[in-house]
């Protein structure tokens, strides 16, 4: 505490400084020494099109963000450490926001006070925050210089943002190119010279998980058993048989493997089935994957990307905006195999609790596009939209049609 009155006497310069600044009409007054160089480098170039009154972010199409999310080489190494990230922000009162090269926002979490708070000003999955859209932050000052550093206080240029303080730092491929970028933000009266310590060990962590990423071959196959299910080797669909598929998807579900009479019961059940149909229908299959099932345990023997594995490596992390877009439908919907069974309703009721959990009525109208049937999911996007908000009336016809059903 023996610090905050320093740090008022400090921030009321800062916003003199700025004053003159946004009120200059796009003539900077000459070099203030309260300001650092760098700041006021990024002030002269933001007010050729920043307004310091603007409120919030520009917000990036929401499709859009799901792909890019979906395809960012920094997807996977920041959901491996989504917990750590959790851990440490909510702790300390911040948050945590991972953006692209463009400067958007990809990935958020944190205090849930504090990520209310940023929401207001688009601090969020889809804002944009490089220099040309919100001025100078740190997201944008680690995107134009490619280092480390924080904005603090009035050093923003707009005005919505001097309550705040970023910390920021650029997180980079093998081959050196900027990916985005990592930021720690918290209000200007919580500020810390370690803050940026932490940012940037938590950027060697993501590079760490990143480069041994991108030194593995990529997975040559892909299974997708979510809603219609399909099964591509080299970018090409293979046609599979249903048991074949319902096999596959067990072993992508379980890379530990199952016992031959662990897969019998999986499979079969209680019906009365030789352990020869079983080592048939597990030869057919090890035909269909070019050798990629193991003998005496029946396991995958290289990883296979699986849309299921990823949708619950997205709702462990917490990211509901890939976990609703993976949602294409329940898992190998035509199947009545007892192992398939159990994880379909496992992976439906993890996901619905998450949604009905969450506060976004986007993720509850994707959702709900899946889920015709389910009125309380519908409900549940009634109360989150707005009035006034045009899907409101999407979410009634839903409910309408479901509660009719």
């Amino acid at each position: 505490m023996a610090r905050l009155p320093v740090l008022s006497q400090q921030r009321a310069e800062l916003e003199k400084v700025w004053a003159r600044w946004a009120t200059a009409a796009g003539r900077p007054p000459g070099r203030e020494i309260a300001l650092r160089h760098e700041v006021a480098e990024s002030w002269e170039r933001s007010l050729r099109t920043v307004d310091p009154a603007r409120a919030v972010a520009p917000a990036t199409d929401r499709d859009e963000l799901g792909s890019r999310w979906a395809e960012s080489p920094l997807r996977t190494p920041v959901t491996e450490l989504a917990g750590e990230l959790r851990a440490i922000t909510e702790d300390a009162g911040m948050i945590a926001v991972v953006t692209d090269e463009a400067g958007t926002v990809l990935f958020c979490c944190g205090d849930r006070g504090v990520r209310r708070r940023a929401e207001q000003v688009n601090l969020a999955p889809g804002g944009c925050w490089d220099e040309p859209y919100m001025g100078t932050s740190g997201v944008a000052l680690s995107l134009h210089t490619g280092q480390p550093c924080s904005v603090w206080a009035a050093e923003h240029l707009v005005e919505a943002l001097h309550g705040w303080v970023c910390y920021c730092a650029p997180i980079r491929a093998a081959d050196g190119r900027q990916l985005g970028v990592l930021d720690l933000s918290t209000y200007w009266d919580r500020s810390h010279p370690m803050i940026l310590t932490t940012v940037r060990a938590l950027v060697t962590a993501i590079e760490a998980r990143l480069h041994a990423e991108q030194a593995q071959p990529a997975s040559r196959t892909r299974l997708e058993c979510l809603g219609v299910p399909r099964l591509y080797k080299e970018g090409k669909q293979v046609p599979m048989r249903p048991r074949q598929l319902e096999i596959l998807t067990l072993l992508a579900l379980e890379p530990e493997g199952f016992t031959p009479e662990r897969l019998h019961e999986a499979v079969y059940g209680e019906r009365s089935v030789s352990s020869s149909t079983l080592k048939a229908d597990v030869s057919r299959l090890r035909r269909a994957t070019d050798g990629q099932v193991a003998g005496r345990r029946y396991m995958l023997t290289e990883p296979m990307a699986c849309d299921a594995l990823e949708l619950l490596a997205a709702l462990e992390a917490g990211d509901m905006t890939t976990a609703v877009r993976l949602y294409r439908g329940p898992l190998l919907p035509d199947s009545d195999v007892p192992g398939i069974v159990q994880w379909r309703e496992h992976l439906d009721v993890c996901l619905r609790t998450a949604v009905l959990a969450d506060r976004n009525p986007e993720h509850a109208l994707r959702f709900g596009q899946r889920c015709p049937d389910d009125i309380e999911i519908h409900e549940h996007a009634m109360r989150l939209l707005p009035h006034g908000d045009s899907r409101r009336a999407l979410a009634t016809a839903r409910l309408h049609t479901a509660m009719r059903a």
